[in-house]
Parts: structure tokens; sequence; C-alpha cells
């Protein structure tokens, strides 16, 4: 142990597993805050935190059964010379479950009662409902997260800790993000988009079709950036028009 405390080595695989499980964590975060967002005000901030308190529980549990995931990568069967593992069922499932919600509150989002407030359409949603479905695409966002940094650090402290960095972070940016999605519809539509690129990601690499999440994340960033000019420019004419 005090060889890993004094080793250089041991805070570069550090710094780099917890920079990219906050980058892994940025979808989980986003789903987290859109479901939440369904609940009346006074519990949104609560459905955030238990949900990242769920994910945590998860990344943990599955980094200590650490053979059982590798067990999960083994063939169970095969289709069409294809062979199907455990995660790869998982991904699958977690990827139509994401595409199907995504889509769905894309057409809630568009085809919504404009007259139908906040209060009204939270009704719809009980705050079980909402955490049950947290927790489910929280296993599947884990799986990927946990065989990810399986994949690139040997040392199970490092990856405790990185993980517990990473939540850390994503907690305390988690009600910032959720605010502002729900205070720009825009951009709420603009992070479902992303959520349904992250569910067909999921389903392609279940069939092994690998897709670089690089070219997901900068696509969003861009999209981003553009949708941020757009709300200076609205805002600036806003102002412009009082004065």
């Amino acid at each position: 142990m005090l060889e890993l405390l004094t080793s250089p080595q041991t805070y570069v695989s550090l710094l780099s597993l917890t920079l990219l499980e906050i980058v892994l964590g940025i979808d989980n975060i986003i789903f987290i805050s859109i479901l939440a967002g369904k609940l009346p005000v006074a519990q949104r901030d609560k459905a955030r935190v238990l949900g990242l308190m769920f994910a945590l529980g998860g990344r943990l549990l599955l980094l200590l059964s650490i053979a059982w995931i590798i067990k999960l990568t083994h063939p169970l069967f095969s289709v069409g010379g294809m062979a199907i593992s455990g995660k790869d069922l998982v991904l699958l499932l977690g990827g139509l479950f994401l595409i199907g919600k995504s889509a769905h509150e894309i057409h809630e989002k568009v085809e919504a009662n404009p007259h139908a407030d906040d209060a009204m359409r939270a009704k719809a949603y009980s705050f079980g409902s909402v955490i049950l479905q947290i927790m489910l695409i929280d296993i599947v966002f884990s799986l990927d997260s946990i065989i990810t940094a399986v994949g690139l650090v040997d040392e199970l402290p490092i990856m405790v800790v990185a993980i517990l960095i990473s939540m850390g972070i994503m907690l305390a940016a988690a009600k910032g993000i959720g605010g502002f999605i729900d205070r720009h519809p825009s951009v709420k539509v603009l992070a479902l988009a992303f959520l349904l690129m992250i569910g067909t990601m999921l389903v392609a690499e279940a069939f092994e079709y690998h897709i670089p999440k690089g070219y997901i994340y900068f696509s969003l960033a861009f999209a981003l950036f553009v949708e941020f000019i757009n709300i200076r420019v609205r805002l600036k004419s806003q102002g412009a028009s009082h004065h």
C-alpha cells in the first residue's frame, strides 16, 4: 500500500481515471436531471442526490465483484455466428430503454399541450417511478464505467478513489446542470438527442460495433456551443426591446 501511495504512476492513473469517470458520468447526470425535472420542484434535489447515490453504490458494488464482471464478458450463446455475452445483453437492453425513453420525452416535449403547466405534468410521474427509472439506467452506465476502469487501471484502491472523487464532482454539478436544462427547453431537447445517440451507441456496442464516444461528446459540445450563442442573442434582443 505504501508503494502505491509513493508511486507517481498512482497519481497519473488516478487523475486520468477520475477525468474519464466524470466524462462517462455526463450522460448519467443528464438522464437524472431530465427525469428529476419531471417531479415537483421541492422533490427535484432529493431525486438528483438519490439518483447519484444509487449510481455510486452501483459502481462500488460492481468494483467489489470484478471477478463476476470479467465473467460477464464471456460468451453465453451466439446468434448468426456472433457471440453474445451478459455484458452485451445489459448494453442492448439499456440502449433500447434509453432510445425509447428519449424518443418518448422528445415526442412529449414537441407534442405537449402548451397550456399544461409543470405541476400538471409532474402529477403523471411519481417519485418512486422516477427513482426506479434512474436506478435501471444507473446499472447500465455503471457497468460501462467499471468495464472501462478495469481496462485502464489494475489497482482496486485507485478505482475506488477515482469513482468517489468523480461522484463528488458530479453531485456538486448536478443541481446546476439540472437547473440549466429546466430553464432552457431547447437545451433539454439537445440533451435528449444526446441520450438518444448514447442509446444507439450502447445498442451498437452490444453487437460489437464500436463507435468512439469522443464523436458523440464532440457533437454535443458543438451543438451546446451554438445553443449558448443563441441564448445570449435572445437575452440581448430581449434586453434591447425593454429599453
